[in-house]
């Protein structure tokens, strides 16, 4: 099967008290009408960053993406997310009620969260050896995969945390990793599939500006 084409890139513009968001910039201002042409630099049509990463091009990385289908493909805001960690090829190491698997593809859009600064140097070297070591424990045998309370997100902070420990660092709860690294990334990303989804049916989306935001505007 054929993989659906990339949607084009969003746009926002500002005219008239509104931000724009459309595919292509529009000749008029869909809002009033009037000629964007030399309406400013607030008219300047400017290309939002796209949240979602190609997974297997992310080194030494913590990977969301859908349980099933994917962020653009009609997610919802409201289905399961499943992670993963990438060693430094970009083989996406997660866990499910078959065990650990080693995917080299399934992760082309993803939310990526990197775990290693440039700057760990020892941690860089060492990362695939630590992380296949974890991962081959018995602790992570499908028979111990509970999907609300023994899962993926089990299995990617308890090696957040071997490696916070192996660095004398203080580990984290559950709550704190959903806060740090799950829940930031999940509120931008679920603006983003709003905009997209709002573009699949029409040509501009269009929110009026909260005052302040107006000023400079035309």
């Amino acid at each position: 099967m054929e993989a659906a084409p990339e949607p084009g890139p969003v746009l926002r513009l500002r005219h008239c008290g509104a931000a724009i968001f459309c595919r292509r910039p529009p000749p008029l201002c869909p809002a009033c009408g009037r000629p964007l042409r030399g309406a400013g630099l607030a008219a300047a049509p400017v290309r939002l960053p796209c949240p979602f990463r190609h997974g297997h091009r992310q080194r030494r990385a913590l990977l969301l993406r859908p349980a099933a289908g994917s962020f653009l493909g009609g997610y919802d805001g409201g289905a399961d997310l499943h992670v993963g960690i990438t060693n430094g090829d970009g083989v996406v190491y997660n866990y499910d009620e078959e065990g650990i698997h080693r995917d080299e593809t399934g992760w082309e859009q993803c939310i990526s969260v990197p775990l290693v600064q440039p700057d760990m140097f020892e941690l860089l070297q060492q990362w695939d050896k630590l992380l296949e070591e974890f991962s081959v424990g018995e602790a992570w045998l499908p028979h111990r995969y509970e999907e609300h309370d023994y899962n993926c997100y089990t299995y990617a902070l308890a090696f957040i945390n071997s490696i916070l420990t192996a660095q004398g660092k203080q580990q984290m709860s559950k709550s704190e990793f959903t806060e740090k690294f799950v829940i930031p990334q999940t509120k931008n990303a679920s603006k983003y599939i709003t905009l997209h989804q709002e573009l699949t049916t029409k040509d501009f989306y269009i929110v009026p500006l909260p005052d302040q935001e107006n000023q400079g505007g035309n």
